[in-house]
Protein backbone atom coordinates (compact mmCIF):
# COMPACT_ATOMS: atom_id res chain seq x y z
CA UNK A 1 0.00 0.00 0.00
CA UNK A 2 2.71 2.46 1.02
CA UNK A 3 4.70 1.71 -2.12
CA UNK A 4 1.66 2.42 -4.30
CA UNK A 5 1.22 5.80 -2.56
CA UNK A 6 4.80 6.74 -3.39
CA UNK A 7 4.30 5.63 -7.00
CA UNK A 8 1.20 7.82 -7.20
CA UNK A 9 3.05 10.82 -5.79
CA UNK A 10 5.81 10.23 -8.33
CA UNK A 11 3.13 10.53 -11.02
CA UNK A 12 1.46 13.53 -9.38
CA UNK A 13 4.65 15.46 -8.74
CA UNK A 14 7.29 15.11 -11.46
CA UNK A 15 9.90 17.05 -9.48
CA UNK A 16 9.61 18.15 -5.86
CA UNK A 17 11.90 21.10 -6.51
CA UNK A 18 9.25 22.42 -8.91
CA UNK A 19 6.24 20.98 -7.10
CA UNK A 20 3.82 23.66 -8.22
CA UNK A 21 4.03 22.18 -11.74
CA UNK A 22 2.14 18.96 -12.39
CA UNK A 23 2.92 16.54 -15.24
CA UNK A 24 4.78 19.26 -17.11
CA UNK A 25 2.00 21.85 -16.69
CA UNK A 26 2.87 24.91 -14.61
CA UNK A 27 0.17 27.39 -13.56
CA UNK A 28 0.84 30.85 -14.96
CA UNK A 29 3.23 29.46 -17.58
CA UNK A 30 1.59 26.67 -19.61
CA UNK A 31 -1.03 27.53 -22.24
CA UNK A 32 -4.35 25.81 -22.85
CA UNK A 33 -3.08 24.63 -26.26
CA UNK A 34 -0.04 23.00 -24.61
CA UNK A 35 -2.35 21.10 -22.22
CA UNK A 36 -4.42 19.77 -25.15
CA UNK A 37 -1.25 18.89 -27.05
CA UNK A 38 0.13 17.00 -24.02
CA UNK A 39 -3.05 15.15 -22.93
CA UNK A 40 -5.31 15.22 -25.98
CA UNK A 41 -8.82 16.63 -26.13
CA UNK A 42 -10.51 16.93 -22.72
CA UNK A 43 -13.48 14.75 -21.75
CA UNK A 44 -15.45 17.95 -21.34
CA UNK A 45 -14.94 21.69 -21.38
CA UNK A 46 -16.87 23.81 -18.88
CA UNK A 47 -17.32 27.52 -18.28
CA UNK A 48 -16.98 28.24 -14.55
CA UNK A 49 -17.12 31.84 -13.31
CA UNK A 50 -15.93 33.12 -16.70
CA UNK A 51 -13.00 30.69 -16.86
CA UNK A 52 -12.72 27.77 -19.24
CA UNK A 53 -12.07 24.48 -17.43
CA UNK A 54 -10.62 21.49 -19.29
CA UNK A 55 -11.68 18.29 -17.50
CA UNK A 56 -10.03 14.90 -18.07
CA UNK A 57 -11.94 11.97 -16.56
CA UNK A 58 -13.38 8.58 -17.48
CA UNK A 59 -11.56 7.11 -20.48
CA UNK A 60 -9.64 10.38 -20.87
CA UNK A 61 -8.40 10.43 -17.24
CA UNK A 62 -4.69 11.12 -16.93
CA UNK A 63 -2.66 8.24 -15.48
CA UNK A 64 -2.81 8.12 -11.67
CA UNK A 65 -5.95 10.27 -11.49
CA UNK A 66 -9.70 9.84 -11.33
CA UNK A 67 -9.94 13.35 -12.78
CA UNK A 68 -7.76 16.38 -13.54
CA UNK A 69 -9.09 19.88 -14.25
CA UNK A 70 -7.16 22.77 -15.78
CA UNK A 71 -8.68 26.24 -15.24
CA UNK A 72 -7.62 28.70 -17.94
CA UNK A 73 -7.29 32.47 -17.48
CA UNK A 74 -9.48 34.02 -20.20
CA UNK A 75 -7.22 37.07 -20.58
CA UNK A 76 -3.96 35.18 -21.14
CA UNK A 77 -4.98 31.69 -22.26
CA UNK A 78 -2.65 30.29 -19.57
CA UNK A 79 -3.50 27.62 -17.02
CA UNK A 80 -4.03 29.36 -13.69
CA UNK A 81 -5.01 26.39 -11.54
CA UNK A 82 -4.85 22.58 -11.68
CA UNK A 83 -7.17 20.40 -9.61
CA UNK A 84 -6.06 16.76 -9.37
CA UNK A 85 -8.31 14.04 -7.92
CA UNK A 86 -6.07 11.01 -7.30
CA UNK A 87 -7.14 7.55 -8.42
CA UNK A 88 -5.35 5.49 -5.75
CA UNK A 89 -5.68 6.35 -2.06
CA UNK A 90 -3.12 8.83 -0.68
CA UNK A 91 -2.89 9.38 3.08
CA UNK A 92 -1.69 12.29 5.26
CA UNK A 93 1.60 10.61 6.15
CA UNK A 94 2.50 10.24 2.47
CA UNK A 95 1.64 13.90 1.80
CA UNK A 96 3.78 15.11 4.71
CA UNK A 97 6.74 12.91 3.82
CA UNK A 98 6.57 14.06 0.18
CA UNK A 99 5.86 17.80 0.50
CA UNK A 100 6.93 18.74 4.02
CA UNK A 101 5.92 18.86 7.70
CA UNK A 102 3.78 21.43 9.53
CA UNK A 103 5.21 24.97 9.64
CA UNK A 104 6.78 25.98 12.96
CA UNK A 105 4.28 27.36 15.47
CA UNK A 106 6.92 29.73 16.87
CA UNK A 107 6.61 32.04 13.87
CA UNK A 108 10.22 31.38 12.92
CA UNK A 109 10.65 31.16 9.15
CA UNK A 110 10.77 27.53 8.00
CA UNK A 111 13.96 26.21 6.45
CA UNK A 112 12.08 24.28 3.78
CA UNK A 113 8.61 23.51 2.51
CA UNK A 114 5.96 23.25 5.20
CA UNK A 115 2.18 23.40 5.48
CA UNK A 116 -0.32 25.46 7.36
CA UNK A 117 -3.29 23.38 8.52
CA UNK A 118 -6.54 25.13 7.58
CA UNK A 119 -10.28 24.53 7.45
CA UNK A 120 -12.69 25.08 4.57
CA UNK A 121 -15.98 26.92 5.12
CA UNK A 122 -17.63 23.54 5.71
CA UNK A 123 -14.97 22.61 8.30
CA UNK A 124 -12.95 20.16 6.23
CA UNK A 125 -9.23 20.06 6.81
CA UNK A 126 -6.66 20.97 4.18
CA UNK A 127 -2.93 21.59 4.11
CA UNK A 128 -1.70 24.76 2.43
CA UNK A 129 1.95 24.84 1.25
CA UNK A 130 2.50 28.56 0.49
CA UNK A 131 5.99 28.14 -1.01
CA UNK A 132 4.72 25.51 -3.43
CA UNK A 133 1.37 27.04 -4.38
CA UNK A 134 -0.21 23.76 -3.28
CA UNK A 135 -3.33 22.97 -1.27
CA UNK A 136 -4.11 19.37 -0.32
CA UNK A 137 -7.78 18.72 0.54
CA UNK A 138 -8.82 15.70 2.59
CA UNK A 139 -11.94 13.53 2.58
CA UNK A 140 -14.57 14.24 5.22
CA UNK A 141 -13.05 11.61 7.55
CA UNK A 142 -9.82 13.62 7.32
CA UNK A 143 -7.24 10.91 6.65
CA UNK A 144 -7.31 10.40 2.85
CA UNK A 145 -6.61 12.96 0.09
CA UNK A 146 -9.61 14.14 -1.89
CA UNK A 147 -7.73 16.50 -4.22
CA UNK A 148 -4.52 18.41 -4.89
CA UNK A 149 -4.76 22.02 -6.10
CA UNK A 150 -1.72 23.55 -7.82
CA UNK A 151 -1.61 27.33 -8.38
CA UNK A 152 1.00 29.84 -9.38
CA UNK A 153 3.11 30.78 -6.34
CA UNK A 154 3.24 34.47 -7.27
CA UNK A 155 -0.57 34.72 -7.25
CA UNK A 156 -1.27 32.06 -4.65
CA UNK A 157 -4.01 32.74 -2.19
CA UNK A 158 -5.74 30.31 0.08
CA UNK A 159 -8.33 28.47 -2.07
Amino acid sequence: MRASCFVLLALLVPALAEARAWNGVEPGVTSKDEVVKRFGPPSKTLNVDGHQVLAYNGTSAIKGTAEAQFRVDPATGLVERIDVFPGPVVDRETVESSYGPPCPVSGAPPSGNCFQKKLTEDFRTYYFYPRLGLAVFFEEEGDKVKSFVFQSVKSTHTP
